[in-house]
């Protein structure tokens, strides 16, 4: 699991992009962990899907958790692919 330190924002993609994608390469169930994250505008949201078609290239899932519900409205707006982990 990954924690994402901060917003996914245009001011934070380009540096959380290799960490992310280095996350979701080196993990048979990839799984990113969003509560820290409170703000996710368009350049946040092309970094999911990337990390997301990436997943999906080698055949797994990308699970996200700990969604705002700021975050959660955002990524049902763009019909995001969510596959969220179980809570308990």
């Amino acid at each position: 699991m990954m924690l994402i330190p901060k917003d996914l924002t245009i001011y934070t993609a380009a540096e959380l992009k290799p960490l992310l994608l280095g996350a979701v390469r080196t993990s048979e169930a990839p799984v990113l962990d969003l509560s820290n994250v409170a703000e996710l505008d368009s350049a946040g949201v092309q970094l999911l899907y990337l990390a997301h078609r990436e997943a999906q290239t080698d055949g797994r899932t990308l699970i996200l958790t700990g969604c705002a519900p700021a975050v959660r409205e955002i990524l049902e707006l763009v019909r995001f692919p969510l596959h969220e982990a179980a809570t308990t």
